[in-house]
């Protein structure tokens, strides 16, 4: 994983699992492959709809966020979106909070 503080991004990445009961083991083993990316994770569990809403927030680089968010994507009943921080001069990060 290509982990260069310039090369890095941060970003949040949303899923919604439709079947959640086949698919969130195959969903945690990549997790888990992944784990160096995610900061920090949130799991709701929707049940009047029979669905699961996974939130994270990622700290990595595109091709390794966008290869962790493919495999994902690639699953049966499961939807997959991500979205990215605008890049700032590294000397104004204090500056904006904008996302």
């Amino acid at each position: 994983m290509n982990n260069q503080p310039e090369n890095r991004r941060i970003g949040v990445v949303a899923i919604i699992v439709y079947n959640p009961d086949q698919t969130y083991h195959r969903i945690n083993e990549i997790l888990h492959e992944y784990s160096s990316l995610i900061v920090g994770r949130l799991g709701i569990p929707y049940r009047e709809r029979g669905l699961s809403i996974i939130s994270l927030i990622v700290d990595g680089s595109t091709d390794d966020i966008g290869a962790m968010t493919g495999k994902i994507g690639q699953l049966p009943e499961v939807a997959v979106k991500t979205g990215f921080a605008k890049l700032i001069p590294s000397n104004k990060q204090h500056l904006n909070h904008d996302i």
